[in-house]
């Protein structure tokens, strides 16, 4: 299951300055009114609005309320180093003076490698920058982000403001449900690792003019990599995982696959509106859709598949000149029937029980379960020296962050078949840890009637309820997602 980030993963804490924050969010709104009011403008003179000392502190607040503060860079200083050292007013004056005379350089990041989820054997490469690169990074993409959202297609849900995951899946169900039933379940190799620095820096130069803010973008780029094994190597090609400044770039250099597939259905394409979608289903012609969180896509058809087929050469064809390719193993044609897993969950038109009528239906995937299992399992191990205290809390907090995301497909039934997994792991690790035998467990987890009762530790924490929570469709909201910097229309 990816890291679903609530909307844009930025929240501003208290601590930042009223002034600070309105002057930042005035600034980004009128940086994304002129890039939709003008398409094609390269924006000037936007190394100051990065070194403005409002930007800057705002951009050390988010790197300092992100997880990541307590992860050092290969300077050994993490956030609170920082601030327990120099104080975020004098560092921040200080790096604000060196991005001015232009003695601020990038370190390398800091590699760290970490299993990917599935028990594939795979390894995912994250690069840990210094805070003060992260600052830095913080404060571009403040400023770029707004100008780039505005040619960003609607198709794109991964790590952009007000869109999530859900998003994503419900315009699968939407499309599925309306004919779209062949997908092309596509896989970019490596995409974070191999995209090509010349073509990426030509995306962003359509939108920004400013040397001196390319000139950054660049070097972060190539600024190199620390591995574990103590090696400098350079990066000649990608946009390392764990920069904030990544995700952004990754998406500039992806929206040319949003654009090649979707310019179709822009004002005047071939697929713009439905009656010119029905009337090249008429001719024999297919439609598609493209939906993307990030690097993981799919393509869906209202066709055949040998159409699916054409789609996904165009598809290769297209990220070539990006340096990117499709994996040859995971990218697939299938057909919905089939089902197909989409960031976590397994989407599959299937006849409903009962009648002869077909739906689309959105279940939990098997991996994020096995995956749950895991981390259950090892918080619950019989021999475990942890607190009952702490077993419970870790618990909770896992189980409702799980349930929150995946409350909106069909889970009820994984939701009770879960809660009854917890719920005998710990009753097995208390009977081997206290040596009560099932009457004992009854006299202390029953009430007078027999009910049982909450697992509860001494501090008065009880077990999460997993089967209660409330599973709810998620409203399909197509192009009516809110745009952070445009002020909402008021009804008549």
């Amino acid at each position: 299951m990816p890291k679903d980030a609530p909307p844009n993963g930025d929240a501003l804490s208290a601590v930042v300055p009223v002034g600070s924050r309105r002057r930042v969010s005035e600034m980004q709104a009128k940086l994304h009114r002129w890039a939709v009011a003008d398409p094609g403008r390269r924006f000037d003179d936007l190394f100051n609005l990065v070194c403005d000392p409002a930007t800057l502190i705002v951009a050390f607040d988010r790197v300092a309320g992100n997880r990541g503060a307590r992860a050092p860079g290969v300077d050994g200083l993490t956030v609170a180093d920082v601030e327990e050292q120099v104080g975020a007013p004098g560092f921040l004056d200080d790096l604000r003076a060196s991005l001015k005379d232009g003695s601020f350089r990038p370190l390398p990041v800091r590699e760290r490698v970490i299993p990917k989820p599935g028990g594939s054997g795979k390894v995912r490469r994250l690069g840990i920058p210094t805070v003060a690169d992260r600052v830095v990074q913080a404060a571009l993409k403040l400023v770029l982000e707004p100008i780039v959202e505005a040619d960003f297609a609607p198709v794109s849900y991964g790590f952009r403001p007000n869109r999530r995951a859900q998003d994503a899946i419900a315009e699968i169900h939407h499309f599925g449900s309306h004919g779209y039933r062949w997908v092309l379940d596509a896989d970019i190799e490596a995409c974070f690792d191999r995209i090509d620095h010349a073509a990426l820096m030509g995306r962003v130069r359509l939108r920004v003019k400013d040397k001196r803010v390319l000139l950054l973008v660049k070097a972060f780029l190539k600024a190199g990599v620390l591995t574990e094994h103590g090696d400098q190597q350079d990066t000649m090609t990608g946009t390392p995982q764990g920069g904030i400044l990544s995700p952004l770039l990754a998406n500039i250099a992806l929206s040319v696959l949003d654009e090649h597939v979707m310019a179709p259905w822009k004002p005047g394409g071939t697929m713009s509106s439905e009656g010119k979608r029905a009337y090249r289903r008429r001719k024999g012609s297919p439609t598609w859709r493209l939906v993307r969180y990030a690097d993981d896509f799919v393509v869906l058809v209202h066709g055949t598949r040998n159409d699916t087929e054409a789609v996904r050469e165009q598809v290769g064809e297209v990220l070539a000149p990006m340096g990117l390719r499709l994996s040859p193993e995971k990218t697939h044609v299938r057909h919905l029937e089939e089902g197909i897993d989409f960031l976590g969950f397994h989407i599959q038109w299937r006849r409903k029980r009962g009648s002869d009528k077909w739906f689309v239906y959105t279940f939990i995937g098997d991996r994020p379960i096995r995956s749950l299992k895991a981390k259950v399992r090892a918080l619950t191990h019989r021999q475990s020296q942890l607190s009952l205290e702490f077993v419970i809390r870790r618990l909770n907090q896992i189980m409702r962050g799980w349930s929150a995301y995946f409350k909106h497909a069909v889970a009820k039934d994984r939701f009770s078949a879960l809660q009854n997994f917890v719920w005998w792991r710990l009753i097995r690790m208390l009977q081997a840890r206290h040596h009560w035998n099932w009457r004992a467990m009854r006299r202390r987890f029953t009430t007078a009637h027999g009910r049982w009762l909450p697992i509860t530790a001494a501090d008065g924490t009880s077990l999460f309820n997993m089967a209660g929570v409330t599973v709810t469709r998620y409203r399909w909201r197509g192009n009516r997602i809110p745009n952070r910097w445009l002020p909402i229309p008021r009804a008549a």
